[in-house]
């Protein structure tokens, strides 16, 4: 059962889901932990609420498309000295329908309720769409 609530934030640098999978398999070392982990500075202060079944939802190109469950926030401390927050997740990308979002910096709240839905497995197997043609669809409201 997903929680009610999550965090949302912005994949840059990524064109794809499938992008984003062959970017963490490049920059993931053989024999490396496989949970996807994602340093940001802020520390979420709704902890348990996060912990409690919660999911990364990613937005690529402006448009959410996937997401992953939220298994822990860890402790890093960075290069300089600072102390940032790691956020351990599920490797495994569940795809949401698309719903598109403006740009933001960092990272949001995000709850059940506005969070978009998971694709069904038929969803899944269909062919995926262009991320340009999704993200055009998404915002006139046909996705």
């Amino acid at each position: 059962m997903a929680g009610d609530l999550h965090l949302i934030k912005l994949c840059v640098g990524i064109d794809s889901v499938e992008d984003l999978v062959s970017w963490r398999a490049r920059s993931t070392p053989k024999g490396a932990e496989t949970r996807s982990r994602h340093v940001t500075r802020m520390w979420p202060k709704r902890r348990a609420e996060l912990l409690d079944g919660g999911s990364l939802y990613w937005v690529i190109r402006g448009v959410v498309q996937a997401r992953q469950r939220i298994l822990s926030l860890d402790e890093a401390i960075g290069q300089d000295g600072i102390r940032r927050c790691s956020i351990v997740m599920d490797p495994n990308l569940i795809r949401t329908s698309p719903a598109p979002r403006r740009a933001f910096q960092g990272w949001r709240y995000l709850q059940a309720a506005d969070a978009p839905p998971d694709l069904s497995h038929s969803q899944r197997a269909e062919d995926q769409l262009p991320a340009e043609l999704s993200v055009a669809l998404a915002e006139i409201g046909v996705l």
